[in-house]
């Protein structure tokens, strides 16, 4: 049986929020920012009058300031943003349990089962919109489709404030003649890698062999076939549904670029300490710890290796993440930002094969559980690692306590 697919994009969300609190800016080119001062001074959202100036996401303060005289720069407010989140999942559940969100100001629904009560896709999605618009003050773009993929390649076709339906009548007609990066998870390299064969609109991919996609990109080669064809089968999950922890990590773009060994070393160990709490809060432990790193033009790796057990102690962590960035990186451009995460994660009260050499490392446990107890009375500074004292500057963060939100996977 065919599905019915929505797929709902809030538009210019951060701004859009920011507007509703600041009537006066509404008429203006408005863009939502990190904080410059710690070099996170970068364009989050805009709202449409600024993207019209041809301001982009991503867009360093400076340079959307150039392109747009008269700019009007908000700091982010996450808070606010995860309160229209929430309100606009209500207004979600009164048409379909399957909602699977896609970050903070998108998500999928499955209203097959709903279409008999409130109409065809396409008129579900324009209700949904016209509620938005009357009921939180924003509006959104929406895909409709048979499959998750189209419904979202739908829902950035025609924007602000409208829907698109693609069918499996005339996916090829709509669908193919785009340009290849529109397709969901084909990002610049991916991009460039079928390009050099050739490839360069979603239909040239279609029309492949799909052995020889599967040469050039392993599995991954067939999976982007497979989109491009509408084979997508993958379910909407049901609403309260929660995906089990993959992994756990934080990242950080530090205040000034690494340029050496020891500045990245400050940098792991404060990552793995926030990493190794919060493992020991949600009573887990890491089997592999990967690292990310990007460098100051912005062009980045990721690395990961197993432990020899599973850990919720810091220095492991740290330990594992230098061993990591030290035979991969040689040094080429600075570092700007780091990420360090544990992943394959067991439940810490589980049995675990002891080493006969290696212990059972109880000692440092205990240690580490002692420090949280610390922290949690007199604060995160309480208690410090002495190394920390070398640069405040660039150590002089708590990452445990900061909340950005990113998208989520579509590979849950």
């Amino acid at each position: 049986m065919s599905r019915t697919i929505l797929h709902v994009d809030l538009n210019n969300f951060y701004a859009s929020v920011e507007c509703l609190y600041r009537p006066g800016i509404r008429d203006k080119p408005v863009i939502v920012c990190g904080d410059a001062e710690s070099r996170h001074g970068i364009v989050l959202a805009k709202n449409q009058i600024a993207k019209q100036a041809s301001v982009k996401t991503g867009d360093v303060i400076w340079e959307a300031k150039l392109k747009c005289p008269g700019l009007v720069q908000v700091s982010a407010d996450f808070k606010k943003y995860l309160r229209f989140s929430r309100m606009a999942r209500q207004i979600y559940g009164n048409y379909t349990d399957q909602i699977e969100s896609f970050g903070i100001d998108e998500a999928w629904l499955d209203v097959t089962g709903s279409t008999k009560l409130f109409g065809s896709g396409q008129e579900i999605a324009d209700k949904i919109r016209q509620r938005f618009k009357s009921e939180l003050g924003l509006t959104a773009s929406a895909g409709v489709s048979f499959n998750k993929i189209f419904a979202k390649l739908g829902s950035d076709m025609k924007k602000p404030d409208a829907t698109t339906v693609i069918t499996q009548g005339d996916y090829r007609d709509k669908v193919w003649p785009l340009p290849v990066g529109e397709l969901l998870y084909v990002g610049r390299s991916t991009r460039q890698k079928l390009n050099n064969r050739g490839i360069y609109t979603i239909g040239d991919l279609a029309n492949r062999d799909v052995h020889r996609l599967r040469l050039l990109l392993g599995v991954w080669g067939e999976t982007l076939w497979s989109f491009a064809n509408g084979l997508d089968a993958a379910p909407v999950r049901l609403n309260g549904d929660e995906s089990i922890v993959k992994s756990v990590g934080n990242s950080t773009t530090t205040v000034r670029d690494l340029t050496n060994d020891t500045d990245v070393k400050l940098i792991v160990y404060v990552l793995a300490e926030s990493v190794a709490a919060r493992l020991r809060k949600h009573g887990l432990k890491c089997k592999t710890v990967a690292i990310h790193v990007r460098d100051k033009d912005l062009h980045s790796f990721d690395r990961q290796g197993q432990l020899m057990a599973p850990t919720y102690v810091s220095n492991d962590i740290a330990e594992k993440a230098m061993e990591l960035f030290v035979a991969n990186y040689t040094w080429d451009k600075p570092i700007r930002s780091l990420g360090v995460r544990g992943a394959d994660l067991v439940t810490a009260t589980g049995h675990v094969q002891i080493g006969l050499f290696d212990g059972d490392n109880l000692e440092s446990e205990t240690l580490e559980k002692t420090i949280d107890g610390l922290r949690r009375r007199f604060g995160h500074y309480s208690v410090q690692r002495c190394a920390m004292l070398l640069d405040r500057q660039l150590t002089g963060f708590n990452p445990k306590e900061d909340h950005v939100i990113h998208p989520v996977s579509y590979f849950k």
